[in-house]
């Protein structure tokens, strides 16, 4: 078996945290929908802005409020406004690794779900809501 990225929600805006809950990070529903999260997956979590990782489990928010509250002790490693990276992973076997594609979720600045994609490749970015082709490679000159 080999472990494979299952899903990712790429830079979610942190809304609230919630030090006194018992745990998780709370996602908007039709977020866990299109990454195709179940509630109670275990969850890694990487926040942009501070650099802080974690794991979790994540549970479902109300649909089309862009809630991404980080529960529980986790929260003294986000505040509002930090952006987080949330990934899921699953075992394969190697013959259903080669054809693995995961669910990749670009999200605009309310959570809203505006691209789901099958990977990502070295040199992408995605800034604003836009993709960012990489940069061509071999320069010019000679």
């Amino acid at each position: 078996m080999v472990q494979l990225l299952k899903a990712k929600i790429h830079r979610a805006t942190v809304t609230a945290t919630e030090l006194d809950y018992v745990g998780s990070v709370t996602l908007d529903a039709g977020l866990l929908d299109a990454a195709g999260l179940q509630e109670y997956e275990k969850i890694l979590a990487v926040n942009v802005t501070s650099g802080a990782r974690f794991e979790t489990y994540c549970i479902a928010g109300p649909r089309g409020s862009g809630v991404v509250c980080v529960n529980g002790a986790a929260a003294r490693l986000a505040v509002p406004g930090d952006l987080l990276i949330v990934m899921a992973f699953c075992g394969l076997d190697r013959d259903e690794a080669l054809a693995w594609k995961p669910r990749v979720v670009f999200v605009d600045g309310r959570n809203a779900p505006i691209r789901v994609d099958s990977g990502e490749r070295h040199g992408d970015s995605f800034t604003g809501g836009v993709p960012v082709p990489p940069p061509p490679s071999g320069g010019g000159g000679g």
